[in-house]
């Protein structure tokens, strides 16, 4: 008799091991580490030691309080944006695609062939001062004749939301995809008007993607650093260029380190408000009853 013949449950952790030795080889090892630097004092000429110098954490809230701030408010916009581009289109590919769904999710996801950095760059080229869309906004009035939109705090945002705009459909397809349509059916038996149909039996139920998009939408969003190196100017600096400066350029790993953990505890502490307001239901992309 087979060791889980004999002991039936170890099959279970069996299966979780792969994944479990992963996150502890290539996130605790590594975050462990990354704490340790974290609570380091010195220079790269000088060499570090570790010495508990926990005002690293406190300089950098106090240094960089305004990126962090700016970063989180990008985030967020680009998340709104995300969310009322998005699920329209989830919706209509989810209850009017038809034998097109395939073709069009495939349309949504085929930024993702091209890499991060030659997508963001194109955008350098969408936006440029002598570019077709500047001369359109300056046309219709919405940019005046000697303005710009590159470099500017709208075109980062743009660059943010455009990126990771797949990243807040493919959640909301999902959820709507798994809608019984017959409960839709029932709504409007009841006489039910559409309004009435979509905010009562639609929205709730498509709550979970919702949830889920937002989450792979922010989280990102708010450590992304390209977007401003590249579509904006040093005004539109957020805390992932300051991380990726300190760490490449000026070589100050113990306040890169802290801030990488500031960033993480306050996007934790996001993810757990907005569980407690959603629900942890939604949260799990469970289906809501």
């Amino acid at each position: 008799m087979s060791l889980l013949q004999r002991r039936p449950g170890l099959l279970p952790y069996l299966l979780l091991a792969p994944g479990l030795l992963w996150l502890v080889f290539f996130f605790l090892v590594p975050l462990y580490y990354m704490g340790r630097v974290s609570l380091e004092e010195g220079t790269i000429f000088t060499g570090y030691e570790f010495a508990w110098n926990f005002e690293t954490y406190t300089d950098a809230l106090s240094n960089y309080d305004t990126q962090i701030v700016r970063s989180f408010l990008y985030a967020g916009a680009a998340t709104a944006i995300a969310f009322l581009i998005g699920y329209p289109l989830a919706y209509v590919i989810a209850f009017r695609g038809g034998r097109w769904k395939t073709a069009l999710l495939l349309l949504v996801i085929v930024p993702f062939f091209v890499t991060y950095l030659i997508r963001t760059l194109s955008w350098q080229t969408i936006l440029a001062d002598s570019g077709a869309v500047v001369d359109v906004l300056k046309a219709v009035g919405l940019v005046s004749d000697d303005g710009r939109v590159l470099a500017t705090t709208g075109a980062v945002i743009a660059g943010i939301t455009y990126n990771f705009l797949p990243f807040m459909i493919l959640p909301l397809y999902a959820s709507l995809e798994r809608i019984d349509h017959r409960m839709l059916e029932a709504g409007y038996d009841l006489y039910g008007s559409r309004r009435a149909v979509f905010t009562r039996i639609t929205l709730p139920l498509s709550m979970p993607g919702v949830v889920a998009g937002a989450l792979l939408t922010f989280i990102p969003a708010a450590g992304d650093f390209i977007n401003a190196e590249l579509l904006g100017t040093p005004r539109q600096a957020m805390i992932g260029n300051v991380i990726q400066s300190r760490y490449l350029e000026l070589t100050d790993y113990p306040t890169a380190a802290a801030l990488s953990f500031v960033l993480m505890a306050l996007i934790l502490v996001m993810v757990l408000a907005w569980a407690k307001i959603a629900g942890t239901e939604a949260l799990m992309g469970s289906e809501a009853r």
